[in-house]
């Protein structure tokens, strides 16, 4: 049997599509009337505030100003005036003048120079200093002589010591000393690896004997002298 309607007039078609718009028609609506909301009139008119006055505020002066003192009063005459009669002796200051007269003698000052006692160094010097028993030799052969003379010394009372052995300490020890204008050894230096090398060295330069004293112009000065005492382990 044949249907009557015709397809193209089918109403159930499109009824998806008109149930959604109509679904969003009503959410709309519905939203609109949650959304909506109702103010009450304001019956009280806003006036104008003038505050330009209120910005200028006075700042109370805080600065003390100092017055000066008032001046001490004047002092008061004494009640009484004594009247002196002019016949009275009064005894007069005589002020001396401190001016000088040109007659005056002139103490002379005699202003003495120190001499000022300067270390000469042994390579410098005029007159060495003379070992005992190098004066026998030629003036131009004592300076040698010293230098030979103080290796010998230094050979013979050589000791090594034991601490330093013990701990394998060796190395160079530098000496410095000075040998006054009376003979004497005085102001001995050293400079080493090792105080106990150091102290050795020491101990050797201070069994050195007197000396003539080393001459410059004619005159006993102080005569500076270095060497060097190697310590090696064997």
């Amino acid at each position: 049997m044949e249907s009557k309607k015709n397809p193209k007039y089918d109403l159930r078609r499109n009824s998806s599509l008109y149930f959604v718009i109509g679904l969003a028609l009503i959410l709309f609506i519905v939203w609109r009337a949650i959304e909506w909301k109702s103010y009450e009139k304001n019956t009280y008119d806003y006036e104008q505030l003038d505050v330009t006055d209120d910005d200028e505020e006075e700042v109370p002066i805080t600065e003390q100003i100092k017055t000066p003192p008032p001046p001490p009063p004047p002092p008061s005459a004494p009640e009484v005036i004594e009247v002196v009669e002019d016949d009275e002796e009064v005894e007069e200051t005589i002020i001396e003048s401190t001016e000088t007269d040109q007659e005056e003698i002139i103490e002379e000052v005699v202003v003495e120079e120190i001499e000022e006692e300067v270390d000469v160094p042994f390579a410098i010097i005029e007159d060495a200093p003379i070992w005992p028993g190098c004066e026998k030799r030629p003036k131009s052969a004592r300076r040698n002589c010293f230098e030979e003379q103080i290796k010998k010394h230094i050979k013979k009372n050589f000791r090594y010591p034991e601490i330093a052995q013990e701990m394998g300490i060796q190395g160079r020890v530098l000496v410095v000393f000075v040998i006054d204008a009376e003979g004497q050894i005085v102001n001995i230096r050293m400079r080493g690896p090792d105080k106990n090398l150091e102290n050795e060295a020491k101990r050797i330069i201070e069994l050195l004997p007197k000396m003539t004293p080393g001459r410059q112009r004619g005159r006993a000065v102080r005569v500076s002298y270095s060497i060097p005492i190697v310590f090696r382990l064997q």
